[in-house]
């Protein structure tokens, strides 16, 4: 059990740190594919809506293009609209003329700002979980309508955006698998109130004050990021100097 523990509260530190350093990864990756998307299709707007339980809906996390920004935040039922219906199916869906389907929502468009006349849209599916959300294209400059080859492409795009969601959100569900492993290997001596204060305490040996030379440290390797490879690689060297002067000096204690 001791060394359950260890193993999670290492974790747990493990998460916290790399949050710190990483930030919001799930919505800049996100991003990055709408970004590309619209500039791909040449179009006026792409988004990526994503499910979200408690109450169940779908969230408009991300979007790019002249038309898109007011989507960012907007919430809609999973079973309505064209987002609701793509997502609640699996299955793509391509319109020309949105107006005159049924299945579209124009009082939640109006909410964005925008109403489009055309929209692409493809499911997020997920081996394990099925569909995670919808991503979505709308109105492209040089045609009014999408073709077949349009589709396989924001269906290659939609891939690229489920393998992101998965990658980051092993990062952002830590607390979610250490309160279940710790539920698990605890069996009935642990109770819920027990297993909530284990997760919480798990960081807090951590220095909780921002400005402590640690957070210091992990603040300053956030930043990079932004660094050229040559400096990165600079850095790198430095810190292999510190890290060698640092052994050198605990050995040098050790036999002192």
């Amino acid at each position: 059990m001791e060394a359950a523990l260890a193993a999670l509260v290492a974790a747990a530190r493990r998460s916290a740190v790399a949050d710190r350093i990483q930030g919001d990864v799930e919505t800049r990756l996100l991003q990055s594919i709408v970004d590309a998307t619209v500039r791909l299709f040449d179009a006026e707007a792409s988004s990526i809506a994503l499910f979200e339980s408690d109450p169940d809906r779908l969230e408009f996390r991300v979007a790019a293009g002249e038309r898109g920004a007011g989507a960012v935040g907007l919430t809609v039922p999973p079973t309505q609209g064209i987002a609701g219906y793509v997502y609640s199916t699996g299955q793509a869906l391509a319109l020309s003329d949105v107006g005159s389907d049924p299945r579209f929502d124009r009082t939640a468009a109006e909410r964005t700002g925008y109403v489009p006349r055309s929209i692409a849209a493809a499911p997020l599916m997920d081996d394990q979980e099925g569909t995670v959300g919808v991503l979505q294209v709308l109105d492209k400059r040089g045609s009014p309508t999408f073709s077949l080859r349009d589709m396989e492409l924001l269906g290659v795009f939609a891939g690229q955006a489920t393998v992101a969601i998965a990658a980051a959100r092993v990062q952002r569900d830590t607390v979610r698998l250490l309160r279940s492993v710790l539920a698990e290997i605890g069996d009935d001596a642990l109770s819920e109130a027990d297993v909530a204060a284990l997760v919480e305490s798990a960081t807090m040996g951590l220095d909780p004050d921002d400005q402590a030379p640690f957070w210091r440290t992990v603040d300053q390797v956030a930043r990079l990021r932004d660094l050229s490879d040559r400096e990165q690689a600079l850095v790198g060297d430095i810190l292999d100097v510190v890290a060698e002067h640092a052994s050198r000096g605990g050995r040098g204690r050790l036999r002192g």
